[in-house]
């Protein structure tokens, strides 16, 4: 399990978590305990029963989250995206007002969204 990308599990576990509490996403996930959940967020490496739970709650295949694997045919069901890994980043730091939050989240989704179609504006020549 040393093979894991652990800061990436525990962002995607942060982001689909969101602001509900340790113990309601671990009783969804089921067999595990809050601590444990915790513990992971917190990058320890999990058994190999609590990863493939966990992969299975995240919907990613455990192949993605290892290193020097093969990343599934299927990238957008398999990877995290980059506004996932954001979003978990910024609704970890609880220091950031929850309005703040959600107001900085909704414009980075607009921004990355803008330039996925190529409407991302274009620097002018100087």
């Amino acid at each position: 399990m040393s093979d894991v990308n652990l800061a990436e599990l525990a962002a995607l576990i942060r982001t689909k978590r969101g602001n509900r509490g340790l113990q309601a996403a671990a009783k969804e996930i089921g067999g595990i305990s809050a601590s444990t959940l915790s513990r992971i967020e917190r990058g320890h490496v999990p058994d190999l029963n609590t990863f493939l739970r966990l992969c299975r709650w995240l919907g990613v295949s455990p192949d993605h989250l290892a290193h020097n694997l093969s990343v599934s045919s299927e990238p957008q069901k398999a990877a995290a995206t980059d506004v996932d890994i954001i979003t978990a980043h910024l609704r970890a730091q609880r220091t950031l007002d929850p309005k703040t939050v959600e107001a900085l989240v909704t414009m980075i989704r607009l921004a990355f969204e803008a330039a996925g179609r190529g409407d991302w504006p274009q620097p002018s020549p100087r």
